[in-house]
């Protein structure tokens, strides 16, 4: 332990955490704290033999932890230092320092809630920012609330990382210290490529650098490539170009088996140098030995959630200035090293400083259940670095309502015991829904067989979605490939494993099914929102339940399949169709019998435009999916009533017949609500507010009404007026009159259509007016279109004393050869007022 970089900060760490129950633990990699400080704070006073339990964001740093522990103690795995994880635990009544992987705390908190018998928890690299760190962050500082005071001993946290926002993790934690290690780190020399474009060739561009890197340096060669597809095609094209057997070529990734991963991260062979392609699995947590070279493509792969479709998707975005550094951190572990980033210096600046925590674009289903299972509805309840975005809330609730892991009560929710069930098995609310009916209906085995297909990476064949083939393979009725076979020896672990969690599960007994269960049936349980229907018979498009569209490839075996259910899609955020990877025929019968509790019948009618009359259906829908529909001939004039009322909300008011008084009418009424010149309410009649409240005021007049003439023929002035009583209907007429009477004694319409209202009216007819008319007890002047004899606009005016004293003049000059027989006197104010023609001169 003594070489270990950590230990210059040994004794502040125990110090801090026996003066306080919190603390924050900044050191770069290779520093020696992943299995330092649990084995350093062992025998603390404050333990007082106590467990410590240290979480880890993956498998293969949890188990590489606890070896490498157990190796310095010169102990096996199991004694003083063990690992937990799902589906493993190596453990014993004498082990005191536990790794787990993230998970395994959420289950372990809801089994007891006090964490009694844990003196110290550990969160290593929380810097990564994982879901299931998020939520056991949470549920500890709940738990460290409620049960703090039962406890002989407060729980202490110690919250570790390499690049991490030390601050916000202090004030989450009520200011905590924060210690930080220089930990050791030889220099990095980096070296920046072109600026990176979205449409270059990746795999190219990486291949070429890693042949660069080999010819320029020596040790071995550690490479961050965004996914598997990357991975795959880069080991493909650099094997072909490679003969010497003084190189190895090793992948590194999640779904890679633990053997697989402890063979990328060994040391190489005497003379032997690696070349490790690895995901970002490899930034933190892993130490791969050798390693003095890295190549950074600058991208990473994550699952994003679109609450709008209810799906993940695979994102592919540039990573953050942290975790560029923490991957160049990697070449500097032995010795000097060098970095090679595909991207230019000038990008490097505009990185984001940190990558974007997991809980901000995840699916939160399995966070939403574990909540309600712990009896919190509201995340607000709970204390978060981020806290849940509602939208994916929302949807992760509305997913569980279906899957019936939760019941409505009244505005909030609750957990059913089938939720609870779902809650305790260690797999995707999804799966554990599946697994429970499985069971049920007496086919767990078949049910754990596809668990185990749709946990790990797909060991089918490339173009055939069909789960069927890989149901095949398991079984051994279809011979696998020599590379698939250690994948098809862990998906058959796997699957006696479930069985094994789910015997101890506590569920319904098992019942006899109505008709046989298959993959489709039970998959339908898991995706009801991706049960899938053929647009066209034998055709490769579909529609899905949630209302998204779907495809398999032309060439696909399912095609013939009426209806399907898509257990893995994919596609970019933005396509109106996603690709549909594994799916399994779903045979029709079942909506009659074991699925037909997620059908609905509903009554549709709509008015049809084109054919000018009703259309009235009884449907049997899944969603957006149409199973049946029964023409109805007889329509009741309620559904009439409301089948109309959507067209014309559809459609808009445009439908309806409006002449020009009704809509000067509704101008009117606009006018005197704006001005709020009246006492009273005064309705909205624009479009917006008419459509908002078309059922109170347009559908008691629609009875009998079967046509779009008799919709044209309503009398829409006498409809609306019963919208104002009697005393506005009064105060309508003086506040907003429909005319005014002018100085030549004549009643001119007032248009209200527009804004402000306007009063045309032949210049002559208004001498004698000095000030401009208003209305609304002289609140809304009125636009005045002074217009000559041929009723063309010689003046637009508000201000009417003005035009008299000024422009006035100018328009007589023009307009009084033009038109001599009207008059143009000089002082238009105390002139007469007339709609006549001069009087003729007396003959002589």
């Amino acid at each position: 332990m003594a070489e270990l970089p950590i230990q210059s900060v040994i004794p502040d760490i125990r110090l801090a955490l026996a003066a306080g129950h919190e603390l924050v633990l900044e050191a770069p990699p290779g520093a020696g704290k992943t299995t330092g400080v649990p084995l350093a704070l062992l025998n603390e006073p404050w333990l007082l033999n106590q467990r410590i339990l240290m979480l880890e964001p993956r498998r293969i740093a949890a188990k590489s932890a606890a070896m490498r522990m157990a190796e310095m103690l010169a102990e096996r795995v199991g004694h003083t230092v063990g690992y937990r994880m799902r589906m493993e635990t190596v453990v014993s009544q004498a082990t005191r320092i536990e790794v787990v992987t993230e998970g395994v705390l959420t289950r372990m908190l809801q089994d007891d809630p006090s964490l009694e018998g844990i003196g110290l928890l550990i969160f290593d690299e929380f810097h990564e920012r994982s879901l299931d760190a998020d939520l056991g962050l949470a549920l500890t500082l709940e738990s460290r609330k409620l049960f703090g005071d039962l406890r002989d001993t407060p729980l202490k946290l110690l919250l570790m990382s390499a690049t991490l926002d030390g601050n916000r993790v202090s004030e989450l934690l009520g200011a905590a210290p924060i210690l930080r290690s220089l930990g050791r780190q030889f220099p990095v020399a980096l070296r920046y490529g072109s600026a990176y474009r979205p449409n270059q060739d990746l795999i190219d561009r990486v291949c070429h650098t890693v042949t660069q890197a080999l010819d320029e340096n020596s040790g071995s060669i550690l490479v961050f490539l965004p996914g598997q597809a990357e991975i795959r095609r880069c080991a493909s094209r650099l094997a072909d170009g490679w003969a010497s057997e003084s190189v190895l070529l090793t992948p590194l990734y999640g779904d890679l088996s633990l053997a697989d991963q402890r063979r990328a991260i060994a040391p190489a062979a005497d003379g032997v140098r690696k070349v490790v392609l690895a995901t970002s699995i490899a930034e933190s947590s892993l130490t791969i030995d050798g390693i003095t070279v890295v190549i950074d493509c600058g991208l990473s792969r994550v699952p994003t959630f679109d609450p709008r479709t209810g799906m993940s998707r695979l994102d592919t975005r540039r990573l953050s200035r942290a975790s560029a550094e923490q991957r160049a951190g990697r070449a500097g572990r032995l010795s000097e090293g060098v970095c090679y980033r595909l991207w230019s210096e000038s990008q490097n600046s505009e990185l984001l400083a940190f990558s974007e925590p997991e809980i901000t674009q995840a699916d939160l289903a399995s966070l939403c259940l574990q909540l309600q299972r712990w009896g919190i509805s509201d995340t607000a309840e709970l204390c978060w670095m981020d806290a849940p975005p509602a939208a994916a809330f929302q949807q992760a609730v509305d997913l569980l309502l279906k899957l019936g892991a939760l019941v409505e009560k009244g505005e909030t929710v609750a957990i059913t015991s089938h939720g609870e069930a779902m809650a305790s098995l260690p797999v995707h609310p999804r799966l554990g829904h599946m697994l429970l009916k499985g069971r049920e209906l007496g086919h767990a085995n078949l049910a754990c067989e596809l668990a185990a297909l749709l946990s790990d990476r797909d060991v089918g064949p490339k173009g055939d979605a069909d789960i069927q083939l890989r149901l095949a393979l398991l079984h051994g009725s279809l011979a696998a490939e020599r590379k698939s076979s250690g994948l098809i020896a862990r998906l058959k672990k796997q699957q006696q494993q479930f069985l094994r969690i789910l015997a101890r599960s506590t569920v319904s007994e098992a019942k006899i099914p109505a008709v046989g269960v298959d993959a489709g049936l039970l998959l339908a349980f898991a995706y009801p929102d991706r049960v899938a229907k053929q647009r066209r018979e034998r055709g490769s498009d579909y529609v899905l339940s949630n209302g998204r569209a779907a495809m398999l490839q032309e060439s696909d075996g399912l095609n013939a399949a009426e209806y399907l259910v898509a257990a893995s899609l994919g596609g970019k955020a933005g396509n109106r169709s996603d690709t549909i990877y594994l799916a399994a025929a779903l045979p029709a019968c079942h909506f009659e019998d074991v699925l037909a509790p997620m059908v609905d019948i509903k009554f549709h009618a709509e008015w049809s435009e084109a054919k000018g009359r009703f259309i009235a259906e009884r449907r049997r829908t899944l969603g957006a999916i149409v199973l049946q529909t029964e023409v109805l001939t007889a329509v009741a004039e309620e559904e009439k009533r409301a089948a109309l009322l959507g067209f014309i909300r559809r459609r808009g008011l445009d439908v309806l017949e409006w002449p020009q008084a009704v809509l000067q009418w509704r101008a009117r009424v606009s006018l005197v609500k704006s001005l709020n010149c009246a006492p009273g309410h005064w309705p909205d009649v624009s479009d917006e507010g008419l459509l908002a409240q078309i059922d109170e005021w347009l559908s008691p007049y629609l009875t009998g009404v079967n046509s779009l003439q008799d919709i044209k023929r309503l009398d829409l002035a006498s409809i609306l007026a019963t919208l104002l009583d009697w005393p506005q209907q009064q105060a309508l007429k003086t506040l907003a009159p429909e005319s005014f009477s002018v100085p030549s004694g004549s009643a001119k319409k007032i248009d209200y259509c527009q804004s402000p209202p306007v009063l045309a009216v032949k210049l002559q007819e208004m001498f004698g007016c000095h000030d401009t008319p208003r209305i609304a007890n002289g609140q809304q002047p009125l636009t005045v279109h002074l217009l000559s004899p041929a009723r063309r606009p010689l003046q637009v005016t508000q201000d009417l004393a003005g035009f008299w004293r000024g422009s006035y003049q100018d328009v007589k000059k023009e307009m009084k050869g033009r038109y001599p027989k009207h008059p143009w006197p000089d002082d238009p104010t105390n002139a007469v007022a007339t709609a006549r023609l001069k009087p003729k001169p007396p003959s002589k």
